[in-house]
């Protein structure tokens, strides 16, 4: 029986590509050296699954920084500003690709980034490709095709990866009015077939095309694009052997449409929604393969054989094996790599945990069990079942008081004590802020020693106290330099903090943390998600020394720095066995004695982040209701213990909020903050649409990239953002923390960003005159 992968981690086991990226960014090693690091994580990928005995092992999955800034310079879809970089610069395509990421800011030029924004309903990160009315494109990049050369050099034959036309059409942004991506087809089709004509000629076999939209509402004419498409290719290359990739969801309606094209194979996922496969298997054409998702791609526990099985044997039954191939739900890109080097977790933890490596083996595991008729005699089927039933079992996931608190909670525990009109007049007397108030999102940059003192405590190369000596003397510098730049509302500056869910997780009873259990977030930047086994409480206080101490460093007003429930959820690994609202609401509690204990500590000022809140929308607009009434009432719960006097913030990041405006309404945040350089204001638009009315800081620079904004930049971007929403409502902030960048271009840009307000205060005083 055939089995797949989807794609595979490309960050390496020791993260070894995201330090060596690092590294050629900060010109301390040679590209020849970058290139060298890429080729063995590639080589390592493709060898483990081969030995393990995948069938279909993918290439061009690997990224220097993310797959759909690949395709674009493949496709030659560069914007224009980029253009001088080749010509007048002589930048190698790799280099330009960076600057596409992460902006360029030298020899002259001062070049932004490219919008980024989450893949789907993931924590991953995606470079968004912009399209002209009239864009041409062209094959500039041959990554795919030198990377299938490069594996079947090495004795490895590989089924190469390519985004669809169509999905990677509708993940791009229209950078005029009143145009039609979809209206670009006809010049990216040519594009397209050859590079198909590449592979083929090289010998290519299977080609995995993603298709992630087939998941999603679609328009007709949408629908008509990925038939058309699907339909040219099979004319062009009636020999080749298209597997089509769906993920995230289910085929819905759009399951008629994917079952009539002309493939070989239809990838489903049957963790995100296993219902599916009835409706399929009723309609599944005979010619074509089934390909079924059993293995999850996006969480961290160990599968469940005999369920899985119940799935296989269903279909196997319906279709017969040849007609089947074993897969991952969806590319193994948002899953650690190895559970094999996790020596702190316990026995009995462990014991219910694959990492990618380990559900490589799943997917093996599964295809010899579906051949095997008397599976109770077979160890490794034996071995999960008993994993299995000790998870269901274990005393360490049910706690009886965290159940009881949920089943109490009212309608007036998720409400404040009175309305955003009330509440802001007091809040603008208790605190006495100026127009244009600034204030940075939370984090300041965790430099070398930082990040040193955190390694020597934990190996125990530093007391307690010797630590937290050093945190306070980086903590009051902070406030320092904050005060003498001239911020209005101070943060402390998280130096204590590793990440702002992992901080939480550590302190929180129901999590566990693993040692090297990396996923990428966006280029080179990895995270260690918690894993949430069992019922959420906290047990002391997880804050309140920090800010309690950075408040009594000063005068001016420090906000309390929280990570919300939603957020903290979504960007762990959550336990299965509930639905995920019960645990949303478990952490909502949490967090609301951490705000209640910070208020009664004379924090006036409580920032809770929900920058995830947008990304657990279910993909499926019919679900959406769902979803974002528990979400929402959970930010609630955790932000409504407080008085009508306490300003209560949130921050979001990378999220479209045209369509969900009401919700982000009815989380009643005296304030929010969210990111809006990148996309120049446009993101107000929905803000200004729906007449917000509680106060907005958009954030004035984008802190993901190292470029240092001018202050006319700035300027530009407030005045822009007055256009949308009234003065008495603005703030003025950065898009997000900035625990990633450096001190240096963090005090140029927060200086500058501090005079804007100034100048900006002192042109409302002239008006007022």
């Amino acid at each position: 029986m055939q089995t797949q992968v989807l794609g595979y981690p490309r960050i390496g086991g020791q993260r070894e590509l995201k330090k060596a990226n690092e590294q050629y960014w900060a010109e301390k090693i040679e590209r020849e050296e970058l290139e060298q690091v890429a080729q063995a994580i590639r080589h390592q990928n493709w060898q483990l699954q081969k030995t393990a005995g995948i069938t279909l092992i993918p290439s061009n999955d690997f990224s220097f920084y993310d797959q759909v800034l690949d395709w674009s310079l493949t496709l030659g879809a560069i914007p224009k500003r980029y253009q001088p970089l080749r010509t007048n610069e002589g930048l190698s395509l790799l280099d330009l690709y960076f600057a596409m990421a992460r902006g360029y800011q030298k020899g002259g030029f001062d070049i932004t980034a490219m919008e980024m924004t989450k893949w789907f309903d993931t924590n991953y990160h995606y470079i968004v490709p912009e399209f002209y009315k009239g864009q041409q494109f062209e094959l500039t990049s041959l990554k795919v095709v030198e990377e299938y050369k490069e594996a079947k050099k090495i004795g490895i034959e590989t089924k190469p990866v390519i985004l669809s036309l169509v999905s990677y059409l509708l993940l791009g942004k229209a950078k005029e009015q009143d145009f039609n991506v979809l209206s670009l087809v006809d010049s990216l089709l040519p594009v397209y077939l050859e590079i198909i004509k590449r592979l083929t000629d090289e010998g290519v076999q299977y080609i995995q095309i993603d298709e992630p939209f087939l998941v999603l509402d679609l328009t007709e004419e949408q629908k008509k694009a990925i038939t058309s498409f699907y339909n040219i290719i099979q004319s062009s290359f009636p020999d080749l052997k298209v597997i089509v990739a769906t993920y995230f969801g289910g085929l819905e309606d759009n399951a008629s449409l994917a079952l009539a094209l002309p493939v070989e194979v239809l990838h489903i996922d049957l963790v995100r929604n296993e219902e599916q496969l009835e409706e399929i298997l009723n309609k599944v054409p005979a010619s074509l393969k089934l390909s079924l998702g059993v293995v999850d791609g996006r969480n961290i526990w160990k599968n469940d054989y005999e369920q899985s099985l119940t799935l296989i044997d269903k279909a196997i039954e319906r279709r017969g094996k040849e007609k089947i191939i074993i897969a991952t739900s969806c590319s193994l890109l948002h899953s650690p790599i190895d559970l094999e080097g996790e020596v702190k977790l316990t026995t009995e933890i462990k014991q219910w945990l694959a990492f990618a490596k380990q559900k490589v083996q799943e997917v093996v595991d599964l295809a010899k069990l579906a051949s095997v008729v008397d599976r109770e005699g077979i160890l490794v089927y034996q071995e999960n079942k008993i994993a299995q039933h000790d998870k269901r079992t274990s005393t360490l996931i049910h706690h009886e008081a965290v159940k009881r608190r949920v089943q109490g909670i009212t309608e007036q525990d998720a409400q404040r004590k009175a309305p955003f009109s009330t509440r802001q007049p007091l809040q603008h007397k208790a605190l006495d802020l100026p127009l244009f108030p600034t204030t940075t999102i939370g984090s300041f940059p965790q430099t070398k020693e930082v990040r040193q003192w955190r390694a020597k405590f934990k190996k125990g190369e530093l007391t307690a106290q010797q630590y937290e000596d050093l945190l306070k003397q980086e903590t009051a510098r902070a406030i320092q330099w904050q005060e003498e730049i001239g911020l209005d509302v101070l943060v402390h500056g998280e130096f204590e903090r590793n990440d702002m869910v992992e901080y939480f997780g550590e302190q929180l009873e129901g999590f566990t943390f693993t040692q090297n259990g990396w996923v990428q977030s966006y280029g080179s930047r990895c995270v260690k998600p918690p894993v949430i086994y069992g019922d959420v409480y906290r047990s002391k206080p997880l804050t309140v020394f920090w800010s309690a101490y950075a408040q009594s460093l000063t005068k001016q007003k420090v906000k309390g720095m929280l990570t919300g429930p939603v957020t903290i959820l979504q960007w762990s690994f959550v336990r299965n066995d509930i639905p995920r609202s019960e645990t949303c609401t478990q952490i909502a509690l949490a967090i609301r004695d951490e705000v209640v204990d910070l208020e009664s500590a004379n924090i006036e000022i409580i920032q809770i982040d929900e920058p995830a809140i947008r990304e657990g929308l279910p993909l499926r607009k019919a679900a959406w209701d769902s979803y974002l009434d528990w979400a929402v009432r959970a930010f609630r719960i955790s932000a409504s213990g407080v008085k009508n006097e306490t300003q209560i913030h949130t921050h979001m990041c990378y999220s479209e909020f045209n369509d969900i405006i009401q919700h982000i309404a009815a989380m009643d945040a005296d304030v929010i903050t969210i990111e809006c350089s990148r996309s120049q204001m446009d993101l107000l638009d929905a803000f200004a649409a729906f007449k917000y009315p509680n106060e907005i800081g958009p954030g004035v620079y984008d802190i993901h990239s190292p470029r240092v904004p001018t202050e006319e930049e700035m300027l530009y971007l407030i005045k822009k953002a007055e256009n949308y929403i009234p003065t008495k409502q603005l703030w003025v902030n950065p898009d997000c923390g900035l625990k990633t960048r450096h001190w240096e271009e963090t005090e140029k840009a927060l200086i500058a960003m501090v005079n804007v307000s100034k100048k900006l205060r002192e042109e409302s005083l002239v008006e007022a005159i």
